[in-house]
């Protein structure tokens, strides 16, 4: 169980702690603000009289903002009130589709350039009077986008060395397609967390009947970019681990993409063995159901698919489908980004939550604390799951 309590915060905070959740991420940042007053106050009292806690124990740590359009599409960031000399945490969901605006009389819904366009004025707003700005963006803007073939843009490079320049100190992301584009602004602090411990407790509060050793389960990569979580998770648990690989067709190209032609399995037998499909994000949903369907054929027991991201772009049906049919037991995903209320309804559906994650980070960093032993989730892991085979309640 990972409390404030383990966490040192002894230090003096940076500055007073100042929350902005930008449209499309107010449930979580409500979320996150929840956990942050409760444990202010519980520790506030011993700190009223000190003058570097000012503004420590407070009944919100939320800022308002807002982003008016004009008729014309044209917009601006407002801040409701001061922030000068706070610590800023500003949070930014770019995958929210469901935000709509006018422009000339249409309904328009909002793209991830349009969020990362309201961050930008947002962060103008503030106008540099905050006492250090810091980005926490769960979804990595264009970091679809990351490395470059030829003559194309490297959109996600520009935008962090963009929000640098506009005075972003540090920027937290989760589960970066790849990490490594984090080189286009090494001077400024930069983290990709991820998720596994949480995807670790949604399965075992659902499932109550796992064997977790290599004899019963495995950790499966539907392709050679998500080896590095299968691994992880397989070392943690003590599971064998698998990888598919893509065969494409470098031939054609659709869509921006060369196409897949079939995926090639390399690891030992899976048959009678629950699987866990381990991916940085669904979005149409078509590779992790064949990977899928391709372990059915192997005899798999139950298959359960965990990404960080559940985008799932060209809708629920083949899901739907694909657990009728039995080819998948259940899917998991976090509410870093949008969920729509019909994905929550899901029988299969497993919601990991990461507010309370995020609030530990925020209140550590606001303390100038390290927070490298909130990255590392093994001995969390390793604890609930002690306690999920002694027959505890999680």
């Amino acid at each position: 169980m990972l409390r404030r309590t383990d966490r040192n915060l002894e230090n003096i905070p940076i500055g007073a702690l100042g929350v902005i959740a930008l449209d499309g991420c107010k449930e979580l940042g409500a979320k996150i603000n929840d956990y942050l007053v409760q444990w202010r106050h519980e520790a506030g009292p011993e700190h009223k009289d000190d003058v570097a806690f000012s503004g420590y124990e407070r009944d919100t740590y939320l800022i308002e903002s807002k982003v008016p359009r004009f008729g014309s599409g044209e917009a601006k960031g407002v801040i409701e009130e001061s922030v000068r000399g706070k610590d800023l945490y500003l949070l930014v969901d770019v995958c929210n589709y469901s935000l709509t605006y006018t422009l000339c009389g249409r309904e328009n819904h909002m793209s991830p350039d349009d969020h990362f366009q309201n961050l930008k004025r947002v962060i103008a707003a503030i106008g540099g009077n905050g006492r250090r700005i810091n980005v926490i963006m769960p979804f990595l803007y264009e970091s679809r986008q990351h490395k470059r073939s030829g003559r194309e843009s490297l959109d996600c490079a520009l935008a962090l060395q963009e929000l640098v320049r506009m005075g972003v100190s540090s920027i937290i992301t989760f589960d970066a397609h790849d990490p490594r584009v984090q080189n286009a602004i090494p001077l400024c602090g930069f983290e990709t967390v991820f998720p596994t411990y949480q995807f670790v407790k949604g399965l075992l509060k659902k499932y109550k009947n796992l064997t977790i050793d290599a004899d019963h389960m495995m950790s499966i990569s539907p392709d050679e970019g998500a080896t590095e979580r299968a691994v992880y998770l397989a070392n943690v648990l003590n599971l064998d681990m698998g990888m598919f690989y893509k065969r494409r067709d470098y031939t054609k190209i659709v869509n921006g993409r060369n196409p897949i032609v079939a995926h090639e399995f390399l690891g030992s037998s899976v048959e009678g063995k629950d699987v866990i499909i381990l991916d940085d994000m669904i979005s149409s949903g078509d590779s992790m159901l064949d990977v899928a369907k391709q372990l059915k054929e192997r005899k798999a027991n139950r298959i359960f698919g965990a990404a960080t991201f559940g985008l799932f772009t060209n809708g629920l049906e083949k899901f739907d489908n694909a657990y009728a049919e039995g080819t998948i037991s259940g899917i998991l995903t976090t509410n870093l980004i949008y969920q729509p209320p019909e994905l929550l309804k899901r029988e299969y559906y497993i919601n990991c939550d990461m507010s309370k994650y995020i609030a530990l980070m925020i209140d550590t960093l606001n303390h100038d604390g390290s927070i490298s032993s909130i990255l590392n989730p093994n001995s969390r892991i390793q604890n609930i799951v002690r306690r999920y085979q002694a027959g505890e309640e999680l």
